[in-house]
């Protein structure tokens, strides 16, 4: 089975790619999904954090902000949830391999938004970067609620650059021109990597 690492950073269009992935019959692992499930009622994050964080759980759910506030700008935190959470993400993912396999698909996709970040890339066969000019990417960004030139700075701070994601990577998905464009793109790319496996 072909595994896919699927990066891009914010604004790029990665979850409108992974979406056409999906409909293209590729299962999808979204480690954020994962994340979200791990912090949600009855999730296997919920006590370990608590314990680690006393205070961040609220109504049985993990706050994100709460927690964001006890681990932002401190290293040593954030490393501490790393080593209670990348273990469950880990064990989730397992399972995702395991039914993949188990219905014969010959590629997957793992949607990671920090993949070079966490030197992700080592545990994947190819990657696969989504990629947009940056004015097309600081509009998108921008048009979020919430969202403030300097929280997109502080964002685009924290991520590899995107020429530099675009050289490490064996495919790039270029979403600057439009949906069509990439999604003939996600249909090339899974034409060439089915022949090549085949070949």
């Amino acid at each position: 089975m072909l595994i896919l690492g699927l990066t891009g950073s914010i604004g790029m269009g990665k979850s409108t790619t992974a979406a056409m992935f999906e409909a293209e019959g590729v299962p999808v692992y979204d480690s954020d999904a994962a994340v979200h499930a791990l912090y949600a009622v009855g999730g296997a994050a919920v006590a370990p954090v608590e314990a680690a964080f006393p205070g961040v759980v609220v109504d049985g759910a993990i706050d994100r902000a709460k927690l964001s506030a006890k681990v932002v700008g401190d290293p040593e935190a954030l490393a501490k949830l790393e080593a209670i959470v990348h273990p469950l993400v880990g064990a989730h993912r397992i399972g995702f391999f395991q039914k993949a396999q188990a219905e014969n698909h010959e590629i997957v996709v793992l949607d990671i938004p920090l993949l070079f970040e966490t030197g992700g890339q080592k545990s994947v066969d190819k990657v696969v970067v989504v990629s947009a000019p940056p004015e097309v990417q600081r509009a998108r960004v921008l048009a979020r609620p919430e969202m403030t030139p300097e929280k997109f700075e502080a964002i685009l701070a924290r991520q590899t650059p995107d020429a530099e994601k675009r050289a490490l990577a064996d495919f790039v998905i270029d979403t600057g021109q439009g949906v069509e464009h990439a999604r003939k793109q996600v249909r090339d790319l899974l034409t060439l990597l089915r022949t090549s496996r085949h070949a």
